[in-house]
């Protein structure tokens, strides 16, 4: 019995680029997702499984990172084919794909013999390449918003924050759906197309899913062949052009990365400055009335004497009723106390084991108190804690 023939489909630097992405994706998805949904308890078990809100956090701008890094070289990749080798776009939508659709539609329901005859890439395979391409615009322009909300505030209201963390969650939500309900669908359970992980089909396969494509291929039409001379001279061009624009758009990802130092400025440190020096007595016939001097400001020693105050000002943004996927609230007595996954906010007496004063004496906090503030939180700790 003779081997069937195989076509090469997809090389290894493909597979590899999808492998990738994979990978990315997933890591998004999940570490993105528990976050939306951070009340519900699978997603505090994963979260814990991850070491935390924080290191989740971490996972998933490093995900982030490495899908926009892939992202700059897939526009590399497929530059290259299109304007040095002078590939057929055959990823791009046409009239052809129109037609394609309707044929399935009118097969699937039973009023047509003849599946759709279709090329290198089916009418659903392009819808899932753009839809990929429309997810990541609003994925990045939104995740920009949110990893920078204080830099994007000083071009747009600050209702666009929480509109974009809507948006970015949606998405999220809608891309996950489309992988799971449609590609591995079409990929698996459908008939299961090793192609991505073998990079060859069958000519069975192929007659089935690509048919025009193998046309063009026992034809020698599936290439365009390109002289060497003229293949060297559009490299002279493409990759100066390329690298310029790489670049550009590994700055751009730095500038995503580092644009916000920090969410709140730092209030600079209070000045003790003498308001009050009373003179040297001058004996007098009449004693004149003693004159007693201001009272001394007094630093906030309980909870609701000054110290919530603190909080609302420096913590509330992030740490608040309004942002429901943060582990922790710091606008109330109960809540600061009870902490959130990586234990007790504050423990009465106990400056080692409360979570806010480790967090802000290691410093760099996006919310940092200031050597005064912290210095008052260390007193109140020191002193039990008081409520009132």
């Amino acid at each position: 019995m003779t081997e069937e023939k195989k076509y090469l489909r997809f090389p290894l630097p493909y597979r590899i680029e999808h492998w990738i992405f994979m990978l990315a994706f997933t890591t998004l998805g999940v570490t993105g997702l528990v976050q939306k949904y951070a009340s519900n308890g699978i997603s505090l078990s994963i979260i814990r499984f991850l070491g935390g809100i924080e290191t989740t956090r971490t996972i998933h701008h490093t995900a982030a990172i490495i899908l926009m890094l892939e992202v700059i070289y897939h526009l590399g990749v497929v530059s290259y084919r299109l304007f040095v080798r002078h590939d057929r776009p055959s990823m791009m939508p046409g009239w052809q794909d129109v037609k394609a659709a309707f044929q399935a539609f009118v097969f699937n329901i039973g009023f047509s013999k003849n599946p759709p005859q279709q090329g290198r890439y089916t009418f659903e395979e392009k819808l899932e390449y753009w839809a990929v391409v429309w997810g990541m615009v609003i994925m990045v322009i939104t995740g920009f918003m949110m990893w920078n909300p204080i830099a994007t505030t000083r071009f747009l209201p600050g209702e666009f924050i929480p509109a974009a963390k809507t948006a970015h969650g949606g998405e999220a939500l809608l891309a996950v759906l489309a992988i799971i309900l449609w590609h591995m669908y079409q990929v698996i359970v459908r008939h299961f197309n090793k192609s991505m992980f073998v990079g060859t089909m069958t000519e069975e396969e192929m007659l089935h899913d690509h048919p025009l494509e193998l046309a063009d291929i026992k034809a020698g039409l599936d290439k365009i062949p390109v002289s060497p001379k003229v293949l060297a001279h559009r490299n002279r061009i493409f990759f100066p052009v390329y690298g310029a624009f790489a670049i550009l758009m590994l700055f751009a990802v730095y500038e995503f990365i580092n644009m916000e130092s920090t969410a709140i400025a730092n209030r600079p440190a209070p000045e003790n400055v003498q308001i009050y020096a009373p003179l040297t007595p001058t004996p007098l016939p009449t004693p004149l009335p003693t004159v007693t001097p201001p009272p001394q400001s007094v630093a906030p020693s309980t909870w609701e004497g000054g110290i919530a105050e603190i909080f609302q000002q420096k913590c509330a943004m992030c740490h608040g009723v309004q942002n429901p996927t943060a582990s922790l609230n710091l606008t109330s007595y109960a809540s600061i106390l009870t902490g959130g996954v990586s234990g007790p906010g504050i423990v009465p007496g106990d400056l080692s084991s409360s979570q806010i004063y480790s967090k802000q004496t290691a410093g760099g906090h996006p919310g940092q108190l200031t050597p005064a503030e912290l210095a008052i939180i260390k007193q109140w700790i020191l002193l039990g804690a008081p409520e009132k």
